[in-house]
């Protein structure tokens, strides 16, 4: 709330460039730091109220238009100002003080403070004339001096310096504060406020904050017409501070704005610290319209937040714009004010504002709903680079969404030409720049039509299209009901497949030579196999082919994709590796010409391919049919098959039609989620149709002690599949997931 302008005082806010130290021709007296250096001195009483301490040390006068105090060791303090008896003598020069440091013992630069107007907290009999108030972290040592430029070169007199210990509370964190529900404090006579438009954000009460109320011997007043129409965003000017003290700092305003500034209460209705953390400033409810002390002239419709620092030279961080606005948006959403309108205030005083405006008395004026304190009175605050950040405080508070695209699309859909193509299922991921806080949910539109729902923190949503060409958009809502929406992206269902299950069997080996060349594969490395035409696959007809891919003797840290040859390849993986991994996961790939491709990102290793069936919209087929994961096997349990773990050349068989919701006819195959555990050495799974000879073919690769899951598609003969372990000791776990039905 500086007011440097309107008083005449040559002075700029934030730390002056001398260095630190004593002046030219200035004693060097040494000095020691006192006793508990590093700590506030009043002590903290559980959660309840902080005592804190107002030190006072008197100026000398010097003539001539100056006054100081010499340097010299001090009670512990934290925040600092100089006050006078007369609240209506003015100093028309400079207030400088400089302190040293608790922790360091070092002297900071000469720091400029600027007078208070008097009369802002409206007339008050025990009122002193004063700077405002400058945070300047543990400091048990302080100088000062004063010099007034006018021609009388007169000083008030009783000059002193106000120190305030904030006493050794605990944090806002420390007390969990940062994360507790929205807290209001209201006295007994007062009716609940309004509803708001908007949640209420979280706030650390005056009770969390440890103030200690018994420096306020008036209650609270409200507006009154019972209205806030504007929010005036101010800055403390406070120097560097950390935000496990924010709570000391606004405990030291407090006691500053009370004993040394002689007002009802802490001036500020709310205050926010750079960590995003809100602090119920004055009295008298949360969600009360209450009075402050903050905008001469315009108190008495408005309400104020300060944000916790000096932002003459550097912005506020994000966190606390993000506060601010949330706190804008509840109290103007408490009476219906839009964060990005503006409205009519009446002056109570005859002024200028910062930028020359003249302001008369009893006259009404247009403002922001969200205005900065200069844009209502002559000071710099909140600071000339805060200041240009109001308008990202509005857009925060009123919406909408700002920044929301959609960033991929997955769950079984691939890039094409025209967009995107899925089998059916789709996952669509999104970002955006305004904070979650100010986000109610997020709808995932089909051609328009909502067909799921998230809320404000999710950056995805999956959905099942049915065959055809669609339009997916997604759809924000910011708190406030305004809603935006992304750019449409083209996603297409080919005419429905249905799937064809066959016996598991190898189609490929790089170890051997089966199907491609015997060779691993090596970094950049691409290896093609044909699928169609052989081992009972169609030559024509197939849209896409189920193989279980193995990689194995891996040398070092790469990623292997499987994609449609013919096809440009995307930067989709199937399998993620490391060195001397064997892994292996089931994928689906689309066939273009009969072949699928399988590319090695880095290092070298062998590939194996085991095909377990493919879909095709000719002749028959089955269609799926999704269960949901129902566990149905665990060896461990005794569920479904024996409790015991599987040994070495060990199966076991596990009846699935009938069972969970499969049908006991009718069915071709299942597909299961087969984990492996409690494994004791090197070995390999297979999983077959009973009644069937095994193949050579593997689902699980597995080494001792790993737990291993992958997908599986077996095909279904007389009701049963079984589960075969090659080598050591194993249990298996299977989770049913749906099936395929003639």
């Amino acid at each position: 709330m500086a007011v440097a302008t309107a008083l005449g005082v040559v002075a700029v806010l934030g730390f002056q460039n001398a260095a630190s130290g004593a002046g030219a021709g200035e004693a060097r007296a040494e000095v020691r730091p006192a006793a508990g250096a590093g700590a506030y001195s009043a002590a903290a009483e559980g959660d309840g109220p902080v005592r804190s301490e107002v030190h006072k040390l008197a100026l000398k006068s010097e003539g001539h238009g100056e006054a100081r105090l010499a340097r010299r060791t001090t009670e512990p303090f934290g925040m600092l100002g100089v006050s006078w008896p007369d609240a209506d003598a003015k100093i028309k020069g400079t207030i400088e003080a400089r302190t040293r440091s608790a922790e360091t013992g070092e002297w900071s630069d000469w720091i400029a403070l600027e007078p208070y107007l008097p009369g802002l907290d409206g007339e008050r009999p025990a009122e002193r004339g004063s700077t405002e108030p400058v945070w300047v972290g543990r400091s048990d040592g302080a100088e000062v001096r004063v010099s007034d430029t006018a021609a009388s070169g007169t000083l008030p007199a009783g000059l002193r310096l106000d120190m305030i210990d904030p006493g050794t509370g605990r944090s806002a964190a420390q007390s969990g504060a940062a994360k507790a529900e929205p807290a209001a404090f209201a006295a007994s006579a007062t009716d609940p406020g309004p509803p708001s438009t908007v949640p209420q954000p979280p706030v650390v009460s005056r009770a969390q904050w440890g103030a200690d109320e018994s420096l306020n011997d008036e209650g609270p007043i409200y507006l009154e017409n019972g209205v806030i129409k504007a929010v005036f965003v101010h800055h403390t000017t406070d120097g560097a501070y950390n935000c496990a003290d924010s709570a000391a700092v606004v405990r030291a305003l407090h006691v500053y704005h009370v004993k040394t500034n002689g007002w009802r209460d802490l001036g500020y209705n709310f205050l926010v610290d750079k960590c995003g953390t809100i602090f119920e400033g004055r009295q008298g409810g949360i969600d009360q319209p209450v009075m402050g002390a903050h905008t001469y002239g315009f108190n008495s419709e408005s309400t104020s937040v300060a944000i916790i620092g000096d932002y003459t030279k550097a912005g506020a961080s994000n966190a606390a714009l993000e506060a601010t606005a949330r706190v804008a948006a509840y109290k103007l959403g408490q009476y219906g004010g839009d964060p990005a309108g503006s409205t009519t205030l009446v002056a109570g005083a005859t002024q200028k504002n910062y930028a020359g405006k003249d302001f008369v008395a009893g006259q009404s004026y247009s403002f922001s709903r969200i205005s900065g304190h200069r844009d209502g009175f002559n000071t710099e605050c909140p600071g000339m680079k805060l200041y240009p950040q109001l308008p990202d405080i509005r857009t925060l508070a009123a919406g909408p969404v700002q920044g929301l695209k959609v960033t991929s699309v997955g769950g079984g859909a691939f890039p094409v030409d025209s967009g995107y193509e899925t089998p059916g299922p789709v996952s669509v991921n999104w970002s955006t720049t305004t904070p979650t806080s100010l986000i109610s949910g997020f709808e995932l539109l089909v051609d328009g039509r909502k067909v799921a729902g998230v809320a404000g923190k999710a950056r995805t949503a999956s959905t099942t299209l049915v065959p055809g060409s669609h339009k997916i958009t997604v759809k924000a809502v910011h708190q406030s009901g305004l809603s935006t929406v992304t750019t449409a992206v083209n996603v297409s269902v080919p005419s429905p497949k249905k799937f064809v299950p066959v016996t598991p069997q190898r189609l490929m080996d790089t170890r051997t030579g089966l199907g491609v060349p015997k060779a691993p594969v090596g970094p950049k490395g691409v290896v093609t196999l044909q699928v169609t035409g052989a081992n009972g696959i169609p030559a024509t007809g197939v849209g896409a082919v189920v193989l279980n891919v193995t990689a194995a003797n891996v040398t070092g840290t790469s990623y292997v994709s499987v994609y449609p040859d013919g096809t440009t390849r995307t930067s989709a993986s199937n399998l993620n590796v490391v060195k001397g991994q064997v892994v292996a996961n089931l994928v689906v790939v689309p066939v273009v010409n009969g072949r699928v491709s399988f590319y090695n990102n880095a290092a070298g290793l062998d590939l194996i391919a085991d095909i377990t069936g493919y879909f095709t919209s000719v002749g028959e087929g089955a269609s799926h049919v999704n269960l949901g994961p129902k566990r149905v096997m665990d060896t461990r349990t005794g569920l479904g098959v024996p409790k015991a773990p599987l040994g070495a050349k060990g199966v076991v068989t596990l009846q699935v039609a009938g069972v969970d919701g499969v049908p006991a006819e009718g069915v071709t195959a299942v597909v299961l989620n087969v984990t492996a555990a409690n494994v004791t050495g090197t070995s390999y799974v297979s999983v077959y149709p009973d009644g069937t000879t095994r193949t050579s073919a593997s689902n699980l690769n597995v080494v001792k002690g790993q737990v291993v899951p992958n997908l599986v598609v077996v095909p279904v003969v007389n009701g049963r599949v079984s589960f075969y372990n090659n080598a050591a000791g194993l249990d298996l776990i299977a989770d049913i997931t749906g099936y395929f039905r003639k």
